[in-house]
């Protein structure tokens, strides 16, 4: 009974019919029928017109989307527990041709306009130091708290203010919008943001990830950043025909709200004493001791230790839903 990440869910049905639909000879790379319907299909979801290129990897997605927005003489500031700071090996980093990241704290890994203004605050405006070029933020955070539509565009406006570029890291971003119930502009263009990695793989898809320009002079320059670092695949199509299959019928929004409501079970059998944070996507953060997650481990419940005496609990669109029964009355025994 595994709530240790949603990476390692099942690919959605309609996801796999779409790879078999797509297993037919047709024009490679991005030439393909279905990469050519994706900028009308996210412009028609986003409400803009927009640049729509499939990657395979999240970090890929993080890493092209920064590249597009920070030289590399530059600064990208993000939280101290962002993705592309803890998770990613350096690929930013890589991808800039080595921008720095400038790296700010803020409780469930959220950042604040005060919180950018300092670090700021902080730079010379010299050549002896690198300068501020792009804000990285994740929605929802890597403790599954989400920025709504007011907050994302204060920070959007300050961005603006100081002539950065705006990347939303969008692993779970399905879930931030199942979450908030806005419209999927609200959190992104709107609000000021750039660039999104839009996860579709924690989503139900199968390694397949889309880089979501709301700039479109970015795009060209992109388009030959992917090829250089090795993500224009061949049969891109299989990739492309999955995201067109997910956002037909709201299906990417099916599967975020499953999950969320999963996360919401569970958050309600650990009870506020348990909790480490609010429960607003589909993570879940709870006190644990040693021997209790030894006796859930017992049980059969497979998940991560996150720092002393603390787990993190994570559901998935095919979370079953007698599993999730089961880890809800396991955790009200504790």
């Amino acid at each position: 009974m595994r709530f240790f990440s949603d990476n390692a869910a099942a690919a959605c049905p309609e996801a796999l019919a779409a790879i078999a639909e797509a297993n037919r000879l047709d024009t490679a790379y991005d030439g393909d029928a279905w990469s050519g319907r994706l900028n009308a299909a996210f412009s028609a979801l986003f409400g803009t017109e927009v640049e729509a290129l499939w990657v395979s990897t999240g970090t890929a997605a993080n890493g092209l989307a920064l590249a597009a927005l920070c030289p590399p003489h530059g600064r990208i500031l993000c939280h101290e527990q962002a993705h592309i700071e803890v998770d990613e090996c350096g690929a930013p980093e890589f991808y800039t041709g080595g921008a720095k990241l400038l790296l700010g704290q803020g409780p469930g890994a959220k950042l604040t306009p005060a919180t950018v203004a300092g670090l700021l605050a902080g730079i010379r405006a010299d050549v002896h130091q690198s300068q501020p070029a792009a804000l990285s933020i994740t929605n929802a955070t890597e403790y599954g708290l989400v920025y709504t539509p007011e907050e994302t565009a204060a920070l959007g406006a300050l961005c603006r203010e100081h002539g950065l570029g705006f990347h939303l890291d969008g692993a779970r971003f399905a879930n931030a919008v199942a979450s908030l119930g806005c419209a999927p502009a609200d959190l992104t263009w709107k609000a000021g943001v750039d660039a999104l990695s839009f996860g579709f793989t924690k989503n139900g898809a199968l390694s397949a990830e889309c880089l979501i320009l709301f700039r479109r002079e970015l795009a060209e320059a992109t388009h030959f950043r992917r090829k250089r670092a090795g993500h224009l695949l061949s049969k891109g199509r299989y990739l492309a025909a999955q995201w067109l299959a997910m956002l037909e019928d709201d299906v990417w929004l099916r599967n975020a709200r499953a999950a969320n409501a999963a996360a919401a079970r569970l958050a309600e059998a650990a009870g506020p004493d348990r909790l480490l944070l609010p429960v607003e996507a589909n993570e879940i953060f709870i006190r644990v001791t040693p021997t209790e997650a030894a006796a859930l481990r017992g049980q059969g419940f497979d998940f991560y230790d996150w720092g002393p005496g603390e787990a993190r609990l994570v559901t998935s669109w095919d979370s079953d839903p007698a599993y999730v029964d089961a880890l809800a009355a396991a955790t009200r025994a504790l």
